[in-house]
């Protein structure tokens, strides 16, 4: 199940099973279709995470189809971006990819006198990739956290720097780890170090890269390489490792599999809401509409699990917003 704590994960669990949520192939027929209103105008401004790029432009696209008037403009350079944004109030919304460190909260509520809103949009499974022609079955997260940690504070007794140390022959047995990974200003960072490296510092051999789908194209060109995003930005020049907690009981992740995997993830919209007000038209319907079936379908299409209908509902109602 999820490893991390969440005022979402709270709400999931009041409401439904972790099977339930989470094993959906298709997207809830009892959610919204989305329908047009009057009195919406504007441009919308989203900055934060690399991750939910792709999943923002679907978003926008559609909602531009229905809105041809609202100017969306999409800035992804990292979760870490999102807090500041709306702080400053550059941001109209913040996509995070984790949820919102305590200092970012405080720095929000310093200025605004309240807590920013995190809503619950769709879940990910934060993959790892190797390139297709390794042979490699699978990896424990000690194992992983040998590979890219300094600290092993998983317990691995060594460091892991050869393919030929998780058993691999041939070609691969000499063969140097090439690791790849996010930069600091991701969330996917922060959310691989917290839960695979357990705390643990990164090697300074990892090749930092500044978005998703440049981890998964390393990976794809070097024979050697390992990184980790994002299950939306796979390819066919790559191979999802299945995963285990600890020991060889591997688990793919897939939709199935998704209460099993030991990665799976909300990815969030951060909001400045007041308490008690009413959100402007334009905010308002651009949530209506991630949390209608046309939303909900972008992020199948983008390679995400959807969330039901009941938890859609309890999103919305945080921010006012009633279906």
């Amino acid at each position: 199940m999820l490893r991390q704590s969440s005022l979402l994960l709270s709400v999931v669990l009041a409401c439904c099973s972790p099977t339930m949520l989470l094993a959906q192939l298709q997207v809830d027929s009892e959610l919204p279709v989305y329908e047009r209103v009057s009195g919406v105008s504007g441009t919308i401004k989203s900055i934060g995470s690399d991750t939910m790029n792709n999943m923002m432009t679907l978003w926008a696209e559609g909602f531009q189809e229905i809105y041809p008037n609202v100017q969306i403009e999409i800035e992804g350079k990292g979760s870490s971006t999102a807090p500041p944004a709306l702080i400053q109030g550059t941001a109209t919304f913040g996509p995070m990819s984790r949820p919102m460190k305590a200092n970012e909260i405080d720095d929000f509520e310093k200025r605004y006198g309240y807590k920013p809103v995190e809503l619950g949009t769709s879940i990910d499974m934060l993959a790892v990739y190797v390139n297709k022609d390794n042979p490699i079955k699978g990896l424990s997260l000690p194992q992983l956290d040998a590979i890219y940690s300094t600290n092993r504070k998983g317990g691995a007794e060594k460091d892991v720097t050869r393919w030929g140390e998780l058993g691999l022959s041939g070609a691969f047995a000499q063969s140097p780890i090439s690791l790849y990974g996010r930069n600091s200003a991701s969330g996917t960072y922060a959310y691989f170090k917290e839960n695979v490296l357990f705390g643990g510092d990164y090697k300074p051999t990892v090749k930092e890269q500044p978005g998703s789908s440049s981890v998964v194209q390393g990976v794809a060109t070097d024979k050697s390489g390992i990184g980790y995003s994002g299950i939306g930005y796979k390819t066919s020049d790559v191979r999802v490792l299945p995963l285990s907690i600890e020991g060889t009981d591997f688990v793919e992740p897939t939709a199935e599999n998704a209460d099993d995997y030991p990665l799976s993830r909300f990815l969030y919209i951060a909001v400045n809401y007041r308490p008690g007000s009413e959100l402007d038209p334009l905010r308002r319907e651009f949530l209506k509409y991630i949390y209608s079936q046309q939303g909900q379908k972008a992020v199948v299409k983008e390679g995400y699990l959807p969330i039901p209908a009941v938890i859609a509902a309890a999103q919305l109602e945080q921010v006012g917003i009633k279906n």
